[in-house]
């Protein structure tokens, strides 16, 4: 039997679909909050900023984005906790709180620092939504349709994403925010209706609930619920156990799902593709592109979607490893890309005639991106490592990403000024550089006090 044919025979695929797509309204929500960054920052470093009383520096700019990874980083070490405690559906409903705190703050923010608690409760939504939905999710899917439904996840997120892009760019300030609060009151209007998962009331030992919660979610197909009720029962009882760290390195397949989980969270991250979502206006800027920052973050911000929707046709097709590999390959081109053209138009190369290659390549690589990195993590985790370790596993991995965005983040504002040639001409740049290598050369077998009379080169 085909693997399409197995999705086409799995039972109850419709309402697992339908719950799923209600769980990820909270992932669109937070996909808003991310995109948010990208055509409202530039406008808080006008002249006349929605906020505060000044333009925003690029260093609190950083802040605003950084505080995001910060919150979400050290939330997502307490979620899997909580949900084990009160169940994934209490949890969820709760995710709604600091959803509507984040645009709450926005819309009534007079001064950077609102903005800043704003960010706050954002990177509390961002790690309560990227471990809860995807646990939510993985727990109510049949094995055929688990793959599709968990590459959900990144291809509305990519939607929520361009979804800010767009409102921004129609939308003052404070409407952007007052229309995206929408989300997150339509999300707990409707979560609070979908059953528990089978998985929690299993643990709870609630065992008539779990085969009613079952029966619901594989459409009364009898035969498939008893068999998963019986399978659930055994590998709880051998999760129950309590975890140590040693657990994690018991054997080769635990070590290996390990280091897999945390390489793939951690190069997800590398890969840069919060500094891309973030300052997206910003790259295209810098890189010179003919068409405006805000027509060329929606046309990258569409074929990103496009490419996390191929990830939900492909993934259950041609495999996890092929598409991690493809994606991380077109990445890599795309990067190189990208660095060798703003290279030439640092060194003043006329690359105006080029300037669409800045967005082909940005755009390839959010299509790189959606067909593996950006789901992969996620779904490859669930499935190589026991379900007695996963949480913590996973819990591990997004710790690591939102760390490694953060640290990227912040070092981006900071490369770029190193960077900076501030419009000098290329000639004069490279003649300022062999000023410095000359007096290098000087300095060679020359006393520290003899040093101090040679004339120092005009540094830019």
């Amino acid at each position: 039997m085909t693997e399409v044919n197995k999705v086409d025979d799995e039972p109850g695929k419709y309402r697992q679909l339908l719950v799923a797509l209600i769980a990820n309204i909270a992932t669109i929500s937070l996909g808003t909050m991310i995109g948010w960054q990208s055509p409202i920052i530039p406008q808080l470093q006008t002249e006349n900023p929605p906020v505060g009383v000044r333009p925003m520096t690029d260093e609190e700019a950083s802040w605003v984005i950084g505080i995001t990874c910060i919150s979400a980083a050290f939330t997502s070490l307490t979620v899997g906790t909580i949900a084990n405690k009160f169940g994934r559906k209490v949890t969820g409903c709760l995710m709604s709180l600091p959803l509507c705190g984040c645009w709450l703050f926005t819309i009534f923010a007079t001064e950077h620092v609102h903005l800043y608690i704003a960010r706050f409760f954002s990177g509390i939504s961002g790690g309560m939504v990227l471990f809860l939905v995807p646990m939510y999710v993985s727990e109510i899917a049949s094995d055929g349709i688990r793959g599709m439904l968990g590459s959900l996840l990144v291809f509305i997120l990519n939607g929520g994403i361009l979804l800010a892009y767009v409102i921004g760019t129609i939308l003052s300030y404070r409407s952007f925010a007052i229309a995206m609060l929408i989300l997150p009151l339509f999300y707990i209007a409707s979560f609070v209706f979908v059953p528990e998962t089978p998985v929690y009331l299993i643990r709870r030992n609630r065992i008539d609930e779990a085969t009613r919660s079952l029966m619901w979610f594989r459409g009364g197909h009898v035969p498939t619920v008893e068999r998963e009720i019986l399978r659930l029962k055994q590998e709880i009882n051998v999760s129950e156990q309590t975890i140590k760290l040693s657990d994690l390195f018991r054997d080769r397949a635990t070590i290996k799902g390990l280091f897999i989980t945390l390489g793939l969270f951690a190069g997800q991250q590398m890969a840069g593709i919060f500094i891309m979502i973030s300052y997206t206006e910003t790259i295209f800027k810098m890189s010179g592109s003919s068409l405006s920052p805000n027509d060329s973050a929606i046309i990258v911000g569409a074929i990103q979607v496009f490419g996390s929707y191929l990830s939900t046709i492909l993934v259950e097709r041609a495999g996890r490893r092929p598409l991690l590999l493809t994606s991380c390959l077109g990445m890599g081109i795309c990067h190189y890309t990208i660095g060798v053209f703003c290279y030439l138009k640092t060194l003043q190369y006329d690359v105006s005639q080029f300037s669409w290659i800045s967005i082909l390549a940005l755009s390839i690589f959010m299509i790189s991106y959606g067909l593996g990195m950006g789901p992969g993590p996620y779904i490859v985790s669930s499935e190589i490592l026991n379900r007695d370790v996963s949480n913590v596993v996973i819990t591990m991995g997004i710790f690591t990403a939102w760390g490694m965005a953060f640290v990227i983040v912040k070092l981006f504002p900071t490369i770029v000024d190193l960077l900076e040639t501030k419009g000098q001409p290329r000639q004069l740049i490279l003649d300022r550089l062999n000023g410095i290598s000359n007096v290098l050369d000087k300095t060679k077998y020359v006393s520290s006090n003899d040093i101090k009379t040679i004339p120092k080169p005009e540094l830019i």
